[in-house]
């Protein structure tokens, strides 16, 4: 059960504030994996998520992804993390608090800001491709060590380890397996021939952790944050998200996108189709493999 003590401890910590009280925590809508509510205390309000099931540290690694997106200077709006703790070991969950942003109608110009915001947070780049800590997809392990190879990155530290998730808890035939392995290996034939600086990217684009501000601007929620090709964030985006042609045309006048970069999308697509046959089942597997033919046929 959630404990509301230890919500305003951690509170009154993170903020150095000697008393906090908890008016009233309001239930509202987390996604598919927490339960998330807006804590009303005598200092503001703030939104709070938990997950009973969650890994302990998953709240650990979304308070670091937020601290980096926010670093990076981009115009969109990303709420700022105040403070994290695990499950205490005796029932009650770990959580993670951060600022609250209510909703307004989207602002006029939100599709350019959204898009140059997008563009800037990509300019953020790394020495190489990966993240300093590994962390979660929802609550899907990613891996992150360092790599200067983009292509062995997403081949070792996503697709494979993902599947080999996947091959343990739903059904994949054998064929699907060697079809899958001989995608593999003819990778670097399709994603390995640019040399683009990696990118700080959100990492689960999906319109759901797409928000609108009190002012109208673009926020963006739950990161799954690593450096990676650019290209990847366009996999859920193009799957869940929202991409519209003032959008993209905002983003291309800061760093237009390659013109054949659509041709490679279907297997940035993959690690998000994959995860979602994970953690969910259903026709996610038949949309998986769908792909893999796609470019093993």
């Amino acid at each position: 059960m959630f404990s509301e003590q230890r919500l305003v401890k951690a509170l009154a910590e993170a903020l150095h504030s000697g008393s906090i009280t908890l008016e009233r925590l309001e239930s509202v809508s987390g996604g598919d994996i927490n339960q998330a509510g807006v804590a009303e205390t005598s200092v503001g309000d703030f939104f709070v998520k938990w997950n009973a099931a969650a890994p302990p540290d998953l709240f650990a690694r979304e308070f670091e992804a937020l601290e980096a997106l926010r670093d990076s200077g981009s115009e969109l709006r990303i709420p700022e993390p105040i403070t994290w703790e695990g499950p205490d070991g005796a029932g009650s969950p770990g959580f993670l608090v951060m600022e609250y942003l209510p909703s307004a109608a989207k602002s006029a110009d939100w599709q350019e800001s959204y898009g140059r915001g997008l563009a800037q947070l990509h300019r953020t780049s790394s020495d190489a491709f990966g993240f300093d800590h590994d962390n979660y997809c929802g609550t899907t392990p990613q891996p992150n060590e360092w790599a200067d190879d983009w292509v062995a990155f997403y081949r070792d530290q996503r697709l494979r380890p993902l599947f080999e998730r996947v091959c343990t808890r739903r059904s994949v035939s054998s064929n699907q397996k060697r079809h899958f392995e001989r995608l593999l290996e003819r990778l670097p034939s399709f994603i390995g021939d640019d040399d683009e600086p990696p990118a700080l990217i959100h990492g689960d684009l999906w319109s759901g952790n797409l928000h609108t501000d009190e002012e109208g601007h673009p926020a963006i929620l739950d990161p799954a944050a690593y450096y990676a090709h650019r290209e990847a964030e366009f996999g859920m985006i193009t799957l869940f998200g929202q991409w519209s042609d003032r959008a993209r045309a905002a983003y291309d006048e800061i760093w237009p996108m390659p013109g054949d970069w659509r041709d490679r999308n279907p297997l940035y697509r993959l690690y998000h189709v994959l995860n979602h046959y994970l953690l969910f089942g259903g026709a996610y597997g038949a949309q998986s493999f769908a792909i893999v033919e796609r470019f093993v046929d």
